[in-house]
């Protein structure tokens, strides 16, 4: 079961910040693909499985920014 999910996501303001968040969910198991847009503060996430939203948090907070939660 695919999905794709949209996290609001603070402190990313640049390119290097996108990419950063992007490669530490991509590390993920089940991931598929990672879209960040720091202007916008979301990153979308689409896996091929389930993904918890407690390893996105950890992968986020890894990189050096704060998962605020689900993008409504």
């Amino acid at each position: 079961m695919s999905s794709t999910i949209t996290y609001t996501v603070t402190g990313m303001s640049c390119g290097h910040c996108e990419n950063s968040v992007s490669k530490e969910l991509s590390e993920l198991a089940g991931v598929t693909e990672v879209s960040a847009d720091a202007k916008a503060g979301t990153v979308t996430v689409s896996t091929s499985d389930q993904l918890d939203d407690e390893l996105v948090r950890a992968a986020v907070d890894e990189a050096g920014y704060e998962l605020v939660g689900r993008s409504a």
